[in-house]
């Protein structure tokens, strides 16, 4: 065989410091096509992106020539530049350490872009630390509650 020929669905999320709601309405679709245009500079494919005040989902199809972790650490990096350069908060733009990365099948793609985009409604009725629990819940991945989350 002459190439190597797969698509890795991986789920990112991540948060702001101190889950602080800072991504106003305003700005994150311009976020949005910055953090998309990373991932196209890494010659990855981004599929769905959205998120709520202090928080992001991006589910992306990526290739095996970029570790994930590098990969997440370059959106962090250039979109917390993006908004500090941009002035787009008072004060100072973290993203919080660490991330979730969750694996999906070709055929959960549909469901997963669903949930993505429905971000808004769906925080109606569910917090961002239930949703993110579930999620590891869900795949079955171990934690320690007390070390979930900064503050």
């Amino acid at each position: 065989m002459a190439d190597t020929f797969s698509r890795i669905y991986v789920q990112i999320v991540f948060v702001v410091k101190g889950r602080r709601n800072l991504i106003s309405e305003d700005w994150e679709d311009d976020l949005f096509k910055y953090i998309t245009g990373i991932v196209k500079n890494k010659g990855q494919l981004l599929i769905a992106i959205n998120g709520m005040l202090n928080h992001i989902h991006i589910l992306i199809g990526m290739k095996p020539t970029l570790c994930l972790s590098d990969l997440v650490r370059e959106i962090k990096k250039s979109s917390n530049e993006f908004i500090n350069n941009n002035l787009l908060i008072d004060g100072k733009f973290y993203w919080q350490d660490g991330f979730g990365a969750f694996s999906y099948s070709h055929t959960d793609l549909k469901n997963v872009i669903r949930y993505i985009e429905n971000q808004k409604q769906h925080h109606q009725k569910q917090t961002f630390k239930s949703e993110f629990i579930n999620l590891l819940e869900e795949f079955n991945i171990p934690f320690n509650n007390d070390y979930l989350f900064e503050f």
